[in-house]
This record gives C-alpha cells, structure tokens and sequence, in this order.
C-alpha cells in the first residue's frame, strides 16, 4: 500500500497532467475551430468531472485523517480519469467518424 505523502505526489501530477492540461488542449482545439464543433459538447461533461476531481483532490491534501485523505484522493483521480476517458476518446472517436 502506498503511503499518504506518496499519493500525494501522484495526485498533484495526475491533476495537472490529466486534468488541467486536456481540458485546456480541448478547449483550444475548439476555440481555434481546429476540430469538429461536435468535440465542444464534450467540455460539457469533461470540465465538471474535472472540476469536481480537483476539489477532492484539494480535500485529501487538507484531510487530517490519512485514511479519508487517501479515499478522496483516489476518488479525485478516479474523476480525473473518467474526464480523460470522455474528452480525449470522445475527441478521437469524433474525429476518426468525421473522417
């Protein structure tokens, strides 16, 4: 099992890595009219769980409990994750069906 300070670290990257750095790719690659328009739609869905995956990860730096701290961390990645699932898949989907 990792320990707290260790998924910390991961945390923090997968936020940035993942998270911030996708949405904003995306949200250029729309603004830049570089991608079908469809591909907007999916920031729809794609901002809030990444949103809502930084503000868990926020909550398990702050936990005083190193039990809590590591659910809601391994849940803000999980959020993180599914955003990437949906931007980037949906964005090559999209893409690969537009031809």
């Amino acid at each position: 099992m990792q320990t707290s300070q260790q998924l910390k670290w991961y945390a923090g990257i997968a936020a940035v890595l993942f998270g911030i750095v996708p949405v904003t790719m995306i949200a250029l690659l729309v603004a830049r009219d570089n991608t079908p328009r469809s591909v907007g739609l999916l920031l729809i869905g794609g901002v809030p769980l990444v949103v809502a995956g930084l503000i868990s990860v926020v909550q398990g730096f702050r936990a005083t409990d190193a039990e809590r701290g590591e659910r809601r961390l391994r849940t803000g990645m999980a959020f993180i994750a599914g955003a990437d699932v949906l931007l980037l898949g949906g964005n090559a989907l999209i893409r690969m069906a537009a031809g």
